[in-house]
């Protein structure tokens, strides 16, 4: 089965990807915690490649280019609220929340906010200020509405989706910075790269990796006729497995880069941080899991031995 994506949509990731780099990757994010002018300049940038005139409801093409946008600023640790903005309604940005909790990545960003939690209920959010916290510095609690109507589900399930691209394009650049690392790295006369042990885990790490990558492109290039429950079920599936595999590749990186790891002179201690909003919200994996139980009997939540489920 072949599973590369179109030629087309391949192009535009490559040139995304070396627009949003030159912004100064993680170190820029890391400038951004205390200088607007950076997220001001990584919307300028997200303009000209054309992103805001995608129309990931309604075009195949388009969520397709929208997915390797949002991989190509998980990669830089692109500090703007891209997902969100892509699926904007009547210009006011589409945060997804657990209302228990709610909280914000950019929410003090300028401009209009509607919040959504996996039930597809509206709110409107009040963000307050930014509470600069080490693990999603930009985070912003805030307090919702009751409930006032609802949002397309399907705009939840693409939020999901979308989101899962950008963790996985942040995961796919820890790999990269770890891989590096332990061939240049030399320990006891002979590269890091030579031990067993290291091989292991970066091939573990690796292989997740790769298989989070071939789900993400399974799941954005679901049919539209593909009925609507069975989306939801494979949103929250897709979100579930970037959020696992984003600990064990965090994991990794960590334990092979030791106390560098931590330090943002290293780029995977930037990518680790600005990615937790993204691997913790609206739920973590637990919530994920428990929410996908009940699809179980009713047959949205499709495996290898689930029987056909009509569109």
């Amino acid at each position: 089965m072949n599973t590369e994506l179109p030629q087309d949509v391949t192009d535009f990731a490559a040139v995304a990807a070396k627009r949003l780099a030159r912004l100064g990757g993680p170190p820029a994010a890391v400038r951004a915690e205390t200088d607007d002018g950076v997220r001001r300049a990584a919307r300028a940038a997200l303009s000209e490649l054309g992103a805001f005139e995608l129309d990931v409801r309604s075009s195949s093409g388009d969520v397709l280019a929208a997915a390797v946008l949002c991989q190509a600023a998980g990669a830089t640790a692109l500090p703007y609220p891209l997902v969100e903005e892509l699926l904007a309604i009547d210009g006011a940005r589409l945060a997804l929340v657990n209302p228990d909790a709610p909280r914000i990545d950019h929410g003090d960003l300028p401009g209009d906010w509607i919040a959504a939690d996996l039930d597809a209920n509206r709110y409107q959010p009040h963000p307050a200020s930014r509470t600069n916290a080490k693990l999603g510095p930009f985070l912003v609690p805030a307090t919702v509405s009751a409930p006032n109507g609802t949002v397309p589900a399907a705009d939840v399930s693409l939020h999901l989706v979308l989101g899962s691209w950008r963790i996985l394009g942040a995961m796919q650049q820890s790999l990269r910075i770890v891989t590096e690392h332990v061939r240049a790295r030399v320990q006891f006369g002979k590269p890091l790269a030579e031990f067993q042990a290291v091989r292991f885990a970066v091939a573990d790490a690796s292989v997740a990796l790769r298989g989070l990558h071939e789900l993400a492109k399974f799941t954005v290039c679901r049919p539209e006729s593909t009925a609507a429950q069975v989306r939801s079920a494979d949103a929250l599936v897709l979100r579930l497995k970037a959020a696992d595999t984003a600990r064990e590749v965090l994991r990794t990186a960590h334990q092979l880069l030791g106390a560098l790891g931590f330090c943002d002179e290293s780029d995977i201690s930037v990518l680790d941080r600005h990615t937790q909003p993204l691997i913790r919200l609206p739920l973590g994996t637990e919530g994920l899991a428990l929410r996908l139980i009940p699809g179980v009997p009713d047959g949205s939540l499709e495996t290898l031995f689930t029987g056909p489920v009509s569109a």
